[in-house]
């Protein structure tokens, strides 16, 4: 009888953390935008505000579906991240992206082209300057400006959530973006048990048990051995294949320590 209240209980948390989300993405521009423009500065502090801006919200977001009891989480070494320049992260769920802000005051985020034209997140994309992933030359040279404006910039090397129990497939989007940028790597290790909002899941299916999110940052990883006697394109191919292996390996006992 509890299980089910409790369930009932999560269910009803995770429908009001969805429309706050929802109405967060319409409100919020509106209310932040005309703050922005209007207070004096160049475009590079108008994004460096609108990064902060959802930063603080999306902090206050993770802190309210903990409240609510609709999960929990915890956080290793994350000051590893304070001197981030490139976070890459597997993709166990859809809200990783939004612990990953929460920790980052100076993110930055190559996100889907779709995500530009909807609704509910347009308005936080076009105050932040996130990037669209469009075009990857276009991309590549986006995230050197963001790096050269003290970015930290994070992307998802697979390009979509991860499959459960499946080995990591990454595009060459990410190890091209580090390449031709001479961009260390800090690598974010994320596990969600049990497994919610992966692209089989829908938003409202709620796991029987809470849902428990573990974030480990793992130390930077130096590119510079692929940027010696490689073309780029032969080093990214190359520094692709390394970051699965990487991932798969690190994932693995990611989630034996946790048994």
């Amino acid at each position: 009888m509890l299980s089910h209240i409790n369930r009932l209980w999560r269910w009803c948390g995770t429908v009001f953390s969805f429309l706050v989300f929802g109405l967060g993405g319409v409100v919020l521009p509106l209310l932040v935008l005309p703050v922005l423009y209007c207070t004096p500065g160049s475009t590079e502090q108008r994004e460096r505000r609108g990064q902060r801006v959802i930063h603080h919200a999306f902090r206050f977001y993770i802190g309210m579906m903990k409240f609510l009891g609709v999960l929990s989480y915890e956080v290793e070494y994350p000051d590893r991240l304070r001197h981030a320049r490139l976070i890459l992260a597997n993709h166990p769920s859809l809200i990783d992206v939004i612990f990953l802000i929460a920790l980052v005051p100076n993110a930055n985020c190559v996100v889907k082209g779709k995500l530009s034209r909807n609704p509910f997140t347009r308005g936080p994309i076009k105050a932040a300057g996130y990037i669209i992933n469009e075009e990857n030359e276009k991309v590549v040279a986006a995230a050197g400006e963001a790096f050269a404006k003290g970015h930290a910039l994070i992307i998802f090397p697979e390009g979509t959530r991860t499959t459960p129990e499946a080995l990591m497939s990454l595009k060459r989007g990410a190890a091209n973006v580090a390449v031709r940028n001479a961009a260390d790597i800090t690598p974010v290790l994320i596990t969600c048990h049990p497994s919610t909002l992966t692209k089989q899941d829908r938003w409202y299916q709620t796991p029987t048990s809470k849902v428990h999110i573990r974030i480990c940052v793992n130390e930077t990883l130096s590119v510079e051995p692929y940027l010696q006697e490689m073309a780029p394109s032969v080093a990214a191919r190359r520094l692709t294949a390394d970051l699965a292996e990487y991932f798969d390996k690190e994932l693995k006992v990611y989630e034996q320590s946790a048994i």
